[in-house]
């Protein structure tokens, strides 16, 4: 049995590592168009300073993500977050707001500390609380996330609490987010307890905190799986160009004329790569992901000698689209993590681009340098940084928009026609690193049962 998984981020990796589990005897190929592994978990180690290209984090309660990391003997890595400034806040104007105590998700669930927030106006906090007597919606048609958080808890909620949250996570617009798509709970919630507020102060917090990074950087999580894999043949700076039929399997043409003759294939990219792989293939499976829309972002880090700046009390805050401007949060990197800058520094994140708006990849590294420090020069930094670093992501968060899992389901149809070829990664069913190494590792699966029912 021969197999290639094509790209390297996570959700390949952890393609070819299930693989190798699976089918011990298998051959694996794992091509990567970039000179290195991890896809958007990248970290840059300067001057003591632990620097995160992307995603900083994940989430606990995603089981893939703690699972992986244990079963690769990473316990002694995972770390929370630091305790002592745990506070986080939305910016309107020149002032910092602190968000209600008691989130659950991107929905304050503990009515007292809604009471003393000057997010929102006396009225919009009644209209909150109201949402007890909202009857639930009928039928089952998807609906975006403004629509529905505006419907359950008042317009005002929505902007001013619930939308810099959203942007948060997935960068776009939730008048276009599909709700089944990307917080698909909240509606199970209204349907079973006919109130969020009700269903969620039903359930009991755990006790794990619900993000988890890794000591040494996200990036020792992809160095785990390299180091783990053992039949696995590693191809990077060595792009995939289409795949083909050929005979009962498939054929990978790569950059440079060469090609991988395969029994079964996992797509490992973001929707838009799927898409030119597959044309040939299946045109009609291309064009589907070419729909997909996708974001792109900057994330500037800024590095400070401590002496010269007063760091934040919390690790950071989001800004809403209401305030114009290309910003979407800014983290406080060494106040939210331990081992992110040395003693003497603080280090800071800004992160820049909103699905929709202008695409801020194009600027040069001194405009988006000076627009992070304009960001935060209303919290009196002024001083010049000792460590800039600049990491541009174009059309790099795809947008899960209404209409998505209809999509997902077409897809689904169209790869019925394809034994032992399988899609893994963020464009599908979740955009967070335990979500992609599901993904994986679900591919994975669906490629040796189909050869193995082939008799391959």
């Amino acid at each position: 049995m021969r197999v290639a998984v094509i790209g390297g981020g996570i959700a390949g990796l952890a393609a070819a590592r299930r693989l190798e589990a699976l089918a011990p005897e298998a051959r694996i190929s794992l091509v990567e168009r970039a000179g290195v592994l991890g896809g958007k978990i990248r970290t840059e180690r300067v001057d003591e300073f632990v620097v995160e290209a992307a995603p900083d984090s994940f989430l606990s309660r995603k089981e893939r993500g703690v699972g992986l990391c244990r079963e690769l003997g990473l316990d002694d890595e995972l770390i929370a977050r630091r305790p002592e400034r745990h506070g986080s806040f939305v910016r309107r104007g020149d002032e910092l707001h602190p968000l209600p105590e008691g989130l659950t998700g991107m929905i304050p669930t503990s009515l007292d500390a809604l009471e003393t927030t000057e997010l929102l106006s006396e009225e919009g906090k009644a209209r909150f609380a109201a949402e007890v007597d909202v009857t639930p919606a009928d039928g089952d048609e998807d609906e975006s996330v403004a629509a529905f958080v505006a419907r359950r808890f008042g317009r005002e909620a929505y902007d001013r609490l619930v939308e810099p949250l959203m942007t948060g996570i997935y960068g776009g617009d939730g008048e276009q987010l599909s709700l089944r798509a990307t917080f698909p709970q909240l509606r199970a919630i209204e349907c079973e307890h006919g109130s969020l507020l009700r269903g969620m102060s039903a359930a009991s917090p755990g006790n794990t905190p619900p993000f988890l990074s890794l000591r040494g950087g996200m990036d020792v999580l992809v160095d785990a799986l390299r180091a783990r894999f053992e039949h696995t043949e590693v191809l990077t700076g060595r792009g995939a160009e289409r795949v083909l039929a050929h005979g009962s399997g498939y054929r990978v043409e790569l950059s440079g004329s060469e090609a991988l003759a395969v029994d079964g294939v996992v797509v490992a990219t973001p929707a838009h790569v799927t898409a030119e792989l597959l044309a040939e293939l299946d045109a009609g499976l291309a064009a589907i992901h070419a729909e997909i829309p996708y974001a792109s972002s900057v994330v500037v880090s800024l590095g400070y000698s401590r002496a010269d700046v007063v760091p934040l009390d919390g690790y950071g805050y989001v800004v809403p689209r209401a305030e114009g401007g290309d910003v979407l949060a800014c983290t406080w990197s060494s106040q939210k993590w331990e081992h992110r800058a040395p003693e003497e520094c603080v280090l800071v994140r800004v992160y820049l681009g909103r699905f929709g708006g202008r695409d801020v990849t194009s600027d040069s590294d001194d405009e988006l340098v000076a627009g992070a420090r304009a960001e935060i020069a209303f919290l009196g930094v002024s001083a010049q940084p000792v460590l800039t670093c600049v990491h541009r992501w174009p059309l790099g968060m795809p947008q899960y928009v209404l209409g998505h899992p209809d999509r997902l389901e077409r897809i689904e149809s169209a790869l019925a026609e394809h034994p032992a070829l399988a899609l893994a990664g963020a464009a599908y069913r979740g955009v967070g690193i335990p979500d992609c190494i599901a993904s994986g590792e679900e591919a994975a699966g669906s490629v040796v049962r189909a050869l193995a029912g082939a008799g391959v």
